[in-house]
This record gives C-alpha cells, structure tokens and sequence, in this order.
C-alpha cells in the first residue's frame, strides 16, 4: 500500500519495551480524521527528537503505510521523521472538545462483542465501556531487572539511520523496567448476561503513575497507586481501549484509560 499522508489525534502510547531492531519501541494509538482507530508500530518514542515527540491527545500529521508484516486491519507504520505536532485538545468544560472526537467511534459494552468482532476480522483495536471495575491486581514479574538480552538491546547504539537527524540525537537513559505487572478486572454486562474479565493495563501512565508513587510515598506506594486505579478513575465515565496482540491475537490489553467526569443531566440537553 502506498505512503499518504495522514492526521491522527493520539489516544494512547503504551510503556515502551526492549527492541533489537530500535532499542526500544512503543506501540501508539489513535484516532483519524474520520473517526477510524489507527495503530502506529513501531515507535521509538523516547529515541526520536524532542520536536517530533507528542502528548496523548495531540493532533499529528505524518505519512504512514500500511504495515507489512501485521496484517490487523488498523496496524500502520509511520515515518518517524515526517511527524508534526499539532493542536492539543484540551479538557475544557466536561471535556467537551473530547467529548465531540471520541463520539465518532461507537463503544462496545460486552468484551465477548469485542471478541467476536476480532474473530470475524473486523478489528483489533476497541473502545469499551465496561459496567463497573472489580478490582486491580498486582503481581511482581519473575524477573523486576533486565536479562542481558534486554539490556543489550536497550543500550546499543542508538543512531539508526533515518531516526533523526545528526544534529538532534537525544541522549537516552536506560529504560526502567517496571517490577509488577497490573491487571484490571472488570465487568460487563447486568443479571444474567454479567461476566467478569481480566487484562493488563500497559499504558504508559500507568507506569508512570508506579514510579510517581513509589517516589512520593516509598514502601507506602501501593495504597496510593490503588486509590487511583481502583477508586478515583472508576468514579468517572471510565472506556477502555482495547488492543489486541500481534503474536497471539486472542490475547488482549488494556493500552489506555480514557476517564472524562461524568456529565450532569442538565449538559445532555
């Protein structure tokens, strides 16, 4: 498929993860200029120049392709060198900018719909509206530092051709690697038809919300860390975006968190 042009409001980057290829990558989502979900791989976010980095609901222009080698039907690779920054869509009141965006895509509301769809080879990427949070579980990795494998890829060296230019290389610090691995369990549905599920949260404020917390409050992290996820962001009008692996298709992530406040009665008129 040909190079074009492209306008894409970001909605997502995941926590970035050791890459032979590019050190280390990002997988980034979004939406178009007609409301369709875009996945954006492989990205070496932190690796690009500062100028060409951009911020979850941001406006982007770039030229992308369809990819390859993932044959999803949102899965495109992007011309790192070509991206502009545009417009951030702010919160304003209720979110209401945001609001107007996200309505060109229609939620589902049963993860088993969202299944089925991916099966059928509609999609592998999905907003949905779960009926309420179960709960958050957090579960140390076998291994909270990198095997050496990792690490070499995470430290070689970071000029690639065509990444950026000469005279903008950033300088990178080694990745941390998070030391728990965080689980959302959720339900959908009511009654009869209500069914609990469980995905791993990868969005990359998530991890930064750890790190933030175990800066702040040390060993005290966790009930800090849990407030947010289990209380505050399940207060509000909470959607997940849903993406599949690439690998193993039938397993799914959450890959971000899109929480406005609740809208009030008197704003649905």
């Amino acid at each position: 498929m040909a190079v074009r042009d492209a306008r894409i409001l970001i909605l997502c980057k995941t926590y970035p993860s050791p890459s032979g290829k590019y050190a280390e990558t990002t997988c980034v989502a979004g939406m178009d200029e007609r409301g369709k979900l875009v996945r954006l791989f492989p990205v070496p976010f932190r690796l690009i120049a500062k100028d060409q980095q951009f911020k979850k609901w941001q406006w982007i222009k770039a030229k992308v392709e369809k990819s390859k080698k993932d044959h999803r039907p949102e899965s495109f690779t992007i011309k790192v060198d070509t991206i502009e920054g545009g417009e951030v869509i702010p919160t304003g009141k209720d979110w209401a900018e945001r609001r107007r965006l996200l309505s060109a895509i229609k939620p589902y509301h049963h993860f088993d719909d969202v299944e089925t769809a991916r099966q059928a080879g509609l999609l592998s990427l999905a907003m949905l509206k779960p009926a309420r949070v179960v709960g958050l579980d957090i579960e140390r990795v076998s291994d909270p530092e990198w095997t050496n494998d990792e690490l070499a890829k995470l430290v070689q060296e970071q000029t690639q051709v065509g990444l950026f230019d000469d005279e903008d290389k950033p300088s990178i610090r080694t990745l941390r690697k998070l030391p728990f691995d965080f689980y959302y369990r959720y339900e959908c549905g009511e009654g009869a038809t209500a069914k609990v599920f469980k995905h791993k949260l990868v969005d990359w404020e998530v991890g930064a919300l750890y790190w933030n917390c175990h800066r702040s409050h040390g060993a005290d992290w966790q009930r800090h860390f849990r407030e947010q996820l289990e209380k505050n962001i399940p207060a509000k009008d909470l959607t997940l975006l849903l993406g599949n692996q690439h690998r193993f298709q039938d397993q799914w992530l959450i890959i971000s968190l899109i929480y406005p406040p609740h809208q009030v009665q008197a704003e649905l008129f």
